[in-house]
Order: structure tokens, then C-alpha cells, then sequence
């Protein structure tokens, strides 16, 4: 099996880049992989430091078959860094493995990923893998997936000939709106209640954010995304530190223990009952019950106070 490259892209998080590399070189097939690690410049003085302790860790990474370091000389910032590393090596690899310095892998992602790259291949509906999945609380049968249009960052993967940088083209977006081809109501329909707020925020330079501009391309492509039904991911980056993920996680995601290398991917393309159990994590509903019910315990409520004084921060 020829195996995906790995793309790790990291800043100034130390602990949690040590965390997210030890795990990936658990991976059964880590010795096997090349692993490619990008990383973005300092946006500041102060993280000067950190991101140079962040630069000198990487180098003394071992426990892959080829590591490639990618040093960005400037702060391209986080949307134009994905973008930028991804398409550079996908000028030299036919797939990619994408992680960020804040999660966590099961030891078979690596098996998950590449296992999912080969299938899927030749099935031009599918545009890319997720490593992560939420609790999807449907029968599952003896499948080892489920599909939706709406991907996911948390760890993914994808492939040369659908991978195309202009899909993030900012004016090109704003255009598609401005003359109504992309119906906002029909986009939050099949990916989401939250969609519409992060493509204008992304458009309007609010957030940082590539991912929904991504989705966005999923939508438009009328392309999908495969899930495993447990997670192979988890995200540690809802900390005080955390550069984009500042509010509480309220997405619920069951962790793969079983770390079984083998996988069924036999399943159909539509289900409406998992669109369903799927978008109903990005709904306000969803995400203010998860708050009140945070409220009942002192743990929680702390939870809750340290959101408002990071949100305010930001």
C-alpha cells in the first residue's frame, strides 16, 4: 500500500504539539510514513519564542520514514498557511493527510486514512476523509462509515485532482453572493445552521478561517465526505492559549478503543436519518442546551466564565 504523506501545520503551542506528534508516531504505520511539517512565522514579538521553542522541538522529531520541515518565513496566518502548505506538496504526492498541532490520533488513524484514500479513489462523489467523527446515533449495521456534505477539519484528507486553491478565492466567493447563485439558505439547509455567520466572517476578514470555505466547495461540488463512525481524533485545543478554538466544545465525539486495522467501507451514499443526527450538532439549540446543562456543576460553570473572559480577549 503506497501511503499518504502526513501535513502537520504548527505555531507556538509546544505542549500540544508534543502531544499531537507522540500520538502520530504511535500510529501503526508512522515508520512507514513521511511526515511534512509546516510552520507559520510569528504574527508578534511575543510569539517569537514560543514559536522558535516550537521550531527546535520539530527538529528532534524522529520515528518516520522521511521528515520534511516547511518554515514560513513570515505570518501567513492560519487559513493562507493550509492552504499555501497543502498545495505545495500536493504538487509532489497524489493524497495528503492533513493535521494541526492540537490533535490527538488513535493509533490505526494512519491505517483509517489511507485505507479510506485507496477506496475511494476512483468515486469522484467523494472529496475528502475525516479522521474525527461526532456521536451519530444511528444503527450502524456492519459498516465502518457514514457520509455527509459538511466536512470536518479535526484531522482529513483528500486528493490532488480535487484539491484546487481557487475554491478559497475570497472575491470569487463574495461574487457568488452578491449575484445570488449561492442560495445562503439552501447551504445552511444541507451543512448547517452555522454556516452563513462563518462564510461571511471568514469573507469580511473576521475569522481566520479556510475550513468554511472548504465546506463550502463540498456544497458547491455537490461532493462528500467520509466519516468512520468512531473517532480517530480528539481535539486538546480548547485551552486559554488557543490561537482559533476559544469557546467550549460542544461537538460529542465517542474515541475508536478498539484501534481495529480493519474497516468496512460498504455503505450508502444518503441516509437522512444520519443529516439529521449530524447537523444538529451546528445548531444554536444544540449548543446553548450543552451550555445550560454546563451551569449544573461548578466544573461547568468555571467552563463558562473562562469562555466569556477568552472571547473578550479575543
Amino acid at each position: 500500500m503506497s501511503l499518504a504523506p502526513i501535513v502537520l501545520f504548527v505555531y507556538s503551542r509546544l505542549t500540544e504539539t508534543k502531544k499531537t506528534v507522540q500520538a502520530l508516531s504511535n500510529n501503526f504505520l508512522a515508520s512507514e510514513s513521511q511526515l511534512y511539517i509546516i510552520s507559520d512565522g510569528p504574527k508578534s514579538s511575543q510569539d517569537y519564542v514560543k514559536v522558535q521553542h516550537v521550531r527546535e522541538y520539530v527538529k528532534t522529531i524522529t520515528g518516520f520514514k522521511e521528515i520534511h520541515i516547511i518554515e514560513w518565513n513570515r505570518n501567513k496566518g492560519l487559513a493562507d498557511s493550509v492552504i499555501d502548505g497543502i498545495s505545495q506538496v500536493l504538487q509532489n504526492h497524489y493524497s495528503i493527510i492533513v493535521l494541526e498541532d492540537d490533535l490527538v490520533t488513535t493509533p490505526n488513524f494512519l491505517d483509517f486514512m489511507n485505507q479510506a484514500l485507496i477506496y475511494y479513489k476512483c468515486n469522484n462523489r467523494v472529496q475528502s476523509i475525516s479522521g474525527y467523527s461526532l456521536d451519530i446515533n444511528v444503527n450502524q449495521a456492519f459498516t465502518s462509515v457514514y457520509f455527509h456534505t459538511r466536512t470536518f477539519p479535526w484531522g482529513w484528507a483528500t486528493w490532488q485532482n480535487r484539491w484546487n486553491p481557487e475554491v478559497f478565492n475570497k472575491q470569487k466567493l463574495r461574487n457568488l453572493i452578491t449575484t445570488k447563485e449561492l442560495n445562503l439558505n439552501l447551504f445552511k439547509k444541507k451543512c448547517g445552521a452555522d454556516v452563513e455567520g462563518m462564510l461571511i466572517a471568514s469573507l469580511e476578514g473576521l475569522n481566520n478561517s479556510w475550513y468554511i470555505r472548504w465546506v463550502l466547495s463540498h456544497y458547491l461540488n455537490d461532493r462528500l465526505c467520509v466519516f468512520p463512525f468512531k473517532s480517530k481524533v480528539s481535539n486538546i485545543g480548547h485551552v486559554e492559549n488557543a490561537t482559533h478554538c476559544v469557546g467550549i466544545n460542544t461537538y460529542q465525539s465517542s474515541l475508536d478503543e478498539d484501534f481495529s486495522r480493519a474497516f468496512n467501507f460498504e455503505v450508502p451514499i444518503s441516509d437522512d436519518e444520519i443529516n439529521y443526527e449530524f447537523l444538529k450538532y451546528f445548531s444554536f439549540y444544540h449548543k446553548l442546551s450543552f451550555r445550560l446543562k454546563l451551569m449544573k456543576s461548578k466544573k461547568g460553570r468555571t467552563m463558562l466564565l473562562n469562555e466569556i473572559i477568552n472571547r473578550v480577549r479575543k
